[in-house]
């Protein structure tokens, strides 16, 4: 029952993904990036994404054009995932670090989904343990639920009466950038070495 609610919420997400792909589909074939994809999903089109506005590391309000200056990798998670997260930011970070010797610079940004226990120290401190360019925001919970919500991702918290309550969540990756916003989706089977070649790869048709 731990991971059942996540199981089921990537599934739905899935189905609601691969819609969104059929709707968009018989929009139009103008998709500079249709080479690159590997998902179902026409990027820009789809409605993931959006405006937000969260806490940085140093208390500071910001929004999605502050954060997203450059090709973007964004993740919702918490610090205190003991597996899921740890391993996907670690993947996201090495993916920026592979596209940098590449000469591709990409930022991976962190939005947590814990709010309560994700206070902007923490969230400051997690930016430095990953180190590089990487940006972790928190934010009030209404402010994580609109960001979550823009991004169609899912969460749920478990009794929080429990202090090493655990969170359920989807752990999709999103590229994004400022001038074409959401591009494409990433999943938890991309080794670091197979995101740096996709992004890569749609970095070039910019």
């Amino acid at each position: 029952m731990v991971r059942l609610y996540a199981i089921l919420a990537t599934v739905v997400l899935a189905v609601g993904l691969g819609a969104m792909w059929l709707l968009t589909r018989s929009a139009g074939s103008d998709d500079k990036f249709a080479q690159c994809r590997t998902s179902q999903i026409a990027g820009g089109t789809a409605a993931i994404g959006g405006p937000f506005e969260l806490l940085n590391g140093k208390g500071e309000t910001v929004t999605d054009t502050d954060v997203i200056t450059e090709p973007t990798l964004v993740y919702f998670g918490y610090t205190f995932c003991p597996d899921v997260c740890p391993f996907d930011m670690s993947r996201n970070a090495e993916a920026v670090d592979i596209l940098a010797e590449r000469g591709q610079s990409v930022t991976p940004l962190f939005i947590s989904i814990d709010p309560d226990r994700d206070t902007i120290e923490v969230v400051a401190d997690y930016a430095f343990n990953l180190g590089g360019k990487t940006i972790a925001l928190t934010g009030t919970p209404e402010q994580v639920k609109a960001a979550s919500k823009a991004y169609k991702t899912y969460y749920k918290a478990h009794d929080k009466s429990d202090e090493y309550y655990l969170v359920d969540h989807s752990t999709f990756t999103y590229l994004v950038t400022p001038e074409d916003g959401f591009i494409e989706f990433f999943n938890r089977d991309d080794t670091a070495e197979q995101m740096a070649d996709k992004v890569g790869c749609f970095l070039d048709k910019i």
